[in-house]
């Protein structure tokens, strides 16, 4: 119910600014500022970027060796037969002394159970848990289930379909030490970013949260989770009471709890985590429903304690507050137009009044896209070294992938916010796609080498009869 209010608050709020704006102001000013604002807050991370990697150059991280802690590697499966054998395969190399894989099986309908046991009497250091059928849902739930059993100091999030080198945790694992730093987060890549052009927006927005990530660190801001790839220390866990079971983004909203504590989290760029892209539309949708929705709920449960707790940094609070403004971006620029239009309609349609409703909005528009565009352009030359030329395109098309996606979906989310009971659909991301379309496209080619082979042998038995 609070969330409803704050929110129903915030956008009531919105549509009186642009509702008297409108009749005394042109507001696209006042969005063109707000903009403005974001960029110079942008130019000021990509500056502390620089001034951090200046300094580490000429006075470089001494690293202790022998900061080993013992890792509890936790891999949470909702079925994920297809694939939770190899992941274990892959973990199992990391080149770390001290840790422990955690597998949890969460009510699965397919053979993920089985094959978890397995794993764990093939391997020492293998652990299983499996859930009961009536156990409370989602991946929070889980995890805490787990953090019962766990030995680490430190706990180690993978999802059912990671992969990593071997050098991963070695990477990570010093980022840990300092007795402010609550967690760290790995970067994400998409493993099968070639197969279609999803797979490769997808990547290139995690390349996009890259730059953000690592400029949120650079200013000591309010890095956040991603849940693949996270490093948690147990003593700050506890501290904030494990996972909140009743959020349907796990990583979001420990970020944030963490922050409120007092505890910092730092983004690792050199330790990456390979995950697997959505090859298809919908998925993708119900996907970022989650993230969405997650987020805002996030947000609008948090802020209150946010702004007013004594432990969270001032530079945390600040960046936390101009990265809410990403939120009210989309949502100022589609109240706009749909403002105009009704104001339009209502004062009767003239060529003059519509000639100003299409030039507004093609500037708040325009600005919106140059944004976004230059954002993950800078994003791939830096992070991905793409070539410039390749850059322009795939930062167009991924540009047009964002507001695709994620602006009607926020509508659609405050809608669902205001209106719906709060849900735990999970979402569930399916993996293993990749694995069962080369499945496919290899039967296809089978069947197709049979048919050939049939006739070949029809063939071969009608010229050896003609031949008689």
């Amino acid at each position: 119910m609070r969330e409803r209010f704050l929110l129903f608050v915030i956008l009531a709020g919105l549509g009186v600014f642009l509702y008297i704006f409108q009749n005394y102001v042109n507001t696209v000013v006042g969005f063109v500022i707000l903009c403005v604002c974001m960029v110079i807050y942008g130019l000021y991370s990509i500056a502390a970027t620089l001034y951090q990697k200046r300094k580490l150059k000429k006075h470089p991280l001494v690293i202790n060796e022998n900061y080993k802690p013992f890792v509890s590697i936790m891999i949470p499966a909702h079925n994920e037969e297809s694939v939770i054998a190899d992941t274990v395969e892959n973990i199992r190399n990391i080149d770390y002394p001290n840790y422990e894989i955690i597998l949890i099986d969460d009510r699965s309908t397919d053979n993920t159970a089985s094959v978890i046991k397995d794993l764990s009497e093939k391997f020492e250091n293998v652990v299983s848990i499996i859930r009961d059928k009536n156990a409370f849902p989602g991946k929070s739930a889980v995890l805490n289930d787990a953090l019962t059993v766990a030995k680490g100091d430190a706990i180690l999030v993978f999802d059912a379909d990671a992969t990593v080198e071997p050098d991963f945790l070695n990477k990570l694992i010093h980022h840990l030490e300092p007795a402010d730093v609550g967690a760290v987060q790995a970067r994400k890549i998409i493993r099968n970013k070639d197969v279609n052009i999803l797979t490769k927006c997808q990547n290139n927005e995690y390349t996009m949260d890259t730059h953000l990530q690592v400029g949120r660190d650079a200013v000591k801001g309010a890095v956040e989770l991603r849940g693949n790839g996270e490093l948690i220390k147990r003593t700050a866990l506890e501290d904030i009471g494990g996972w909140n079971n009743y959020t349907i983004t796990d990583d979001l909203d420990m970020s944030t709890r963490l922050h409120i504590k007092g505890w910092d989290v730092r983004f690792c760029p050199d330790a990456c985590v390979y995950e697997e892209g959505i090859v298809y539309l919908f998925p993708l949708f119900r996907q970022r429903r989650r993230w969405l929705e997650g987020t805002i709920r996030r947000y609008l449960e948090y802020f209150w304690a946010a702004i007013t707790s004594k432990k969270m940094s001032l530079r945390a609070q600040l960046d936390m507050t101009v990265y809410i403004t990403q939120f009210i971006m989309p949502l100022w620029f589609m109240m706009e137009v749909i403002f105009r239009i009704i104001k339009l309609f209502a004062d009767k349609v003239d060529p003059y009044s519509l000639h100003n409703v299409l030039w507004s909005s093609l500037i708040v528009a325009s600005v919106v896209w140059l944004g976004f565009f230059s954002l993950i352009r800078y994003s791939l030359r830096r992070y991905d070294n793409v070539p410039i030329i390749q850059s322009f395109r795939q930062a167009f098309i991924t540009t047009l992938y964002f507001l695709i996606i994620w602006f009607p979906m926020e509508l659609f989310i405050c809608g669902k916010i205001l209106f719906c009971k709060k849900d735990m659909n999970w979402g569930k991301t399916a993996h293993g796609l990749v694995k069962e379309e080369k499945e496919k496209i290899k039967d296809k080619i089978n069947k197709k080498l049979k048919k050939l082979q049939d006739k070949l042998q029809d063939m071969q038995n009608r010229l050896q009869e003609v031949l008689k």
